[in-house]
Order: structure tokens, then sequence, then C-alpha cells
């Protein structure tokens, strides 16, 4: 039974990292970038892979990545387990730049991707929704106005959920101006995490 979904999952993931769906409307190319493992225990959803993470093909590889480690309260080593943590973002590839930071993720992908990736991962205690676009495909109708009142409730999410402002750089005044997310949130997050880890 076991070997039977490492295979399935293994094949739609080979399936997914070939996808070409969006290669027309991507500057810099189709490159989907994910991990997953069936044993994962932890599922990690933000918006879409940055330049960074397109040229290396490693998932949260850069700033953002970093912050999100420290509020994880994990390495590296075990950030990038994929026994432990599946990291699957709505936009599979590098969307473009936008005015003011990247575009959305194309919406192509997660309609096409998201729901069989989910349906392969039997082991997940807990999902964390990072950004915008995560919280409103999963949270649906309880989703709140805003993201800073939708980080704020997560209580109502919990356990399974745990939504999560974009850890970018470019976040540094949310962060200052809202000083209950680091005090409240990010110690709820890291006792969580090693909960959910302890039991892998």
């Amino acid at each position: 039974m076991t070997s039977h979904r490492i295979t399935n999952l293994d094949a739609l993931l080979t399936q997914v990292r070939s996808c070409r769906a969006c290669e027309p409307d991507l500057p810099l190319g189709a490159r989907p970038v994910l991990q997953a493992s069936p044993q994962s225990r932890i599922l990690i959803v933000g918006q879409a892979p940055g330049t960074k993470v397109h040229e290396t093909g490693i998932p949260w590889n850069d700033a953002s990545g970093k912050r999100l480690r420290e509020w994880l309260g994990v390495d590296a080593e075990t950030f990038y387990d994929p026994t432990r943590f599946a990291i699957v973002p709505m936009g599979l590839c590098y969307p473009g730049r936008a005015a003011s930071g990247d575009k959305p993720p194309r919406p192509e992908c997660a309609p096409m991707w998201m729901d069989q990736i989910l349906a392969r991962l039997k082991h997940i205690e807990l999902t964390l929704l990072v950004g915008l676009y995560a919280q409103r495909y999963f949270l649906g109708t309880g989703n709140k106005p805003s993201l800073t009142d939708t980080v704020m409730a997560w209580r109502e999410y919990a356990p399974r959920y745990v939504p999560l402002p974009h850890p970018s750089p470019r976040n540094v005044a949310w962060f200052k101006r809202n000083p209950w997310f680091g005090e409240d949130v990010v110690p709820m997050l890291r006792a969580r995490v090693a909960t959910v880890l302890k039991m892998a």
C-alpha cells in the first residue's frame, strides 16, 4: 500500500515538474518548484517562486525563506526534508514582475495541480498559509476582509491551518505595525511545528 502511494506521488511530481502550460506567459520560462513526500507532516503553501528560487530550483531559497525558517524554529536541513515539510506554492513558476513586487501566481496553476497533490499527502497535520492567495484558496468563506484580520484570527483556523503574512523583506513595515505577530503568533507557530515534527 505504501509503495503504491509513493509511486503515485512520484509520478505526479514528475508530471508537475514537466508542466509547461503557462510557459508563453512566463518571462523566464517554466520551472515548477515544489517538494513533497507521502510522509510529509507539514504543508507550506506560499504564493509563487521568486527569481532566486527560479534560478536554483530550491523553494524558499532567499531572504523570505530565511525569515520563514526563523519563524518556524527549524534549520535548513529540517526544512528541506520532504518527509517533514511539503512545499507547494499556489503558483509553481516565477510569474514575473509587477509595478511593486512580483505578479500574482498564474491562475491556471492551483486548479490544475493543487487538489491532485493534496490527495496524495495523507499525513499532513498542519498547513501554513503564507499570503492572501493561499488563504483565499484554503479558507474560502472563512477568510477575513484583510490579510491582517485573517492572521489575527489564527485561533479560528487552528489546529489545522495557520495563516501567515509573507516573510518578504518588503513586509518589514507590516511587522513593525503589528508587533503582536512576533509576540503571539510566532511562539505559537514554533511550538506547533515542534509538536508535529515530534510525531513524525
